[in-house]
Order: C-alpha cells, then structure tokens, then sequence
C-alpha cells in the first residue's frame, strides 16, 4: 500500500469513528432529555460536597434534613377562609388519587393563624442579590403579638454545595436552631416539573441576641460573620424592604403521610401588605424531616413525587410560576432584585 493509500484510509477510519461518536452522544443526548422529563418529581439532589468536610472551627458541615415543597398560588382565589379549605379539598382528592394518607388538621375548622412579617436589607438589596435572605416573624393572637419575634437568616441558592459551605451559624450567647432544606418549587415556565433550591437556615427568637442596635450592618456582621464581605460603610443600616410590613394568613389543613414514618404537615397561606391589604401570594406547602437521606426509602419518594406533580396538575389555575413569596415583597416597588432564585 502506497502512502497516499494509508493516508486515505487512514482519513477514512477518522471520519467512521467521528459518525460513531456523533451517534453515541446523541443517544445519550436523547436518554438524558427523557430522563429530564420523567424525574418531574420533588426529590432532593444527591450531595455535590464530600462527605466529612467541617467548617472552620472543625464543626462538620451541615446536610439537608428537611424537603419541604411549594406551590405558589395566584392571590386572586383568596377572599375568605372558605377558599382555604376548599383548596385543601383539592389537596385530600389528590393525595387520595395517588395513594397518600391524608390526616386533617381540627385547626383547619378554625380562624387563621396571622403572623406579621418583615424582610431587612440594604437600600441596594445586597443582601438579597447574594442569595441571603434575613427575616422577623411575629405571631397575633386576637390582634396582639405574643411570644418572641422569630429571627431567621438563610442562605438559599440553587447550588447544595455552596449552600452547605456557607456557615450560618450565628454568634450569639443564647439559643438557635439550624435548619437544612431542600425546598421544591414548580420549573419557572411550566406545569409538571420541579426546580430546587437549598435552603441553609439559622433561627431563634429575637430576645437571644443583645445587641442594642438590631438594623446596624456592623451588628449584623458581628452575628452573622457570613456578611462580612458584604459590608461597605462602618456606619450602614439595614431598614425595611420597600418599607413594606407583610401579613401572613396561615390556615394547617392537614398531614400527609407517605407511609414508612413519612409524614409532614401541610398548610396554605396568604401574603398580603398591612394597611392596604393588598394581596401578593398564596402559597401551599408540606414539609417532611428525615435524619438522612439515605434513610428515605425509594418508593416513599417516588409517592412523594407523584403526589407534587399531580397536585400541580389538578390546580393548574392556580399556579403562579417562576416567583416566590419574598421575591413579590422585594418587587413591591417595581424593583427587580438579581437574585439567585
């Protein structure tokens, strides 16, 4: 064979081998597209981070514990309680149709919880388009707070091995709790699908942190050293998002029970502005805890699944997609925040 002939098979044997890489990958290309659509389901993402790593003090990292799952509802259905339960009708035929066990709440025969709401920031929403999220939360009972106000700071990022890394443990001397979720929200522009994001969350009541100036950055630096980086002046305040003072109207309606010790609560709500009551969100959520996920049988989560994506399905009208409840207070203004949600 002449040299121009072992070049030309030579070539020859490329260009056979490019076709048969070319039509592997687009079997896989098409496997993986089926796959995208079939995993519709509410089922947290296997971990990214190496199992053992700690934070700075040597403390291990912490691992999610908790998937709660969302649907964001149009505000517009909710004029009374009556629509509350009327949904949790919707809810109890679904969870029926799939084969979950529905408990109801007594406490959904009764008036609402209200809770009052606020979100701090920076006037440039820095905190938030870092994908931190900080929040006071006080409960009323016939029209006058009780207990403590609930602090809750997060990090929410759709990445769970940023989310893991970030260390939100606050300093403070008193009590805290952490809590790690995977919280499942609807795909932004379609019904059917799911889209997680990781939410890293430190909570304790307002009466465990000291410091006389709660809005100062400095003081939130100094309890939060996750901030750090985000300070700029030594003399910053936070103050609230748009000014705006939220009102939550929360009615329990019930448990879902997966089977296998599976069981969380679930509940609807409403968001809407104090003084004008202007309506913002609804929202229905459940939430199960788990010590590992690991522990969580496969069957238990593919009803999991079903159970969401069915939901989506049957209240379809009701959907609203691509927002969340604290993304419409930081637009109550028109201001489009960059954040990671």
């Amino acid at each position: 064979m002449g040299k121009k002939d072992k070049e030309a098979k030579h070539k020859k044997d490329k260009d056979k081998d490019k076709k048969v890489k070319g039509k592997d990958k687009g079997k896989k290309d098409k496997g993986k597209k089926g796959k995208d659509k079939a995993s519709a389901a509410p089922e947290p993402v296997q971990q990214t981070f190496t199992p053992g790593q700690s934070y700075a003090d040597g403390t291990p990292m912490d691992a999610v514990t908790y998937l709660e799952a969302k649907l964001i509802l149009k505000p517009d259905r909710f004029t009374s309680v009556q629509a509350f339960r009327d949904f949790g009708k919707i809810v109890e035929k679904t969870a029926k149709k799939v084969g979950v066990g529905f408990i109801p709440d007594v406490e959904a025969g009764l008036r609402p919880q209200i809770r009052e709401i606020t979100f701090g920031d920076t006037a440039d929403f820095r905190l938030y388009n870092n994908a931190f999220i900080l929040r006071r939360r006080i409960a009323y009972v016939d029209g006058f707070p009780v207990g403590d106000p609930e602090i809750v700071f997060k990090f929410r990022h759709p990445d769970e091995k940023q989310a893991t890394g970030l260390d939100v443990r606050p300093n403070i001397a008193g009590k805290y709790r952490i809590k790690f979720k995977a919280e499942a929200l609807p795909l932004k522009n379609e019904v059917g699908g799911y889209r997680i994001l990781y939410s890293h969350n430190c909570q304790f009541g307002l009466s465990q942190m000291h410091d006389a100036d709660k809005m100062s950055m400095a003081t939130l630096v100094k309890v939060f050293p996750a901030l750090g980086k985000l300070q700029k002046e030594s003399d910053e305040k936070l103050s609230l998002v748009n000014g705006g003072i939220v009102e939550e109207v929360l009615l329990p309606l019930g448990q879902l029970d997966f089977g296998k010790g599976l069981v969380g609560k679930c509940d609807i709500g409403l968001w809407r502005t104090r003084g004008e009551h202007k309506s913002l969100v609804g929202e229905f959520a459940f939430q199960v805890q788990f010590a590992r996920r690991e522990d969580v049988a496969e069957k238990q989560k593919k009803l999991a699944a079903q159970f969401y994506i069915s939901l989506q399905n049957d209240v379809a009208d009701w959907l609203a997609l691509g927002v969340t409840k604290t993304g419409m207070v930081y637009r109550l203004n028109g201001n489009e925040p960059q954040s990671h949600e």
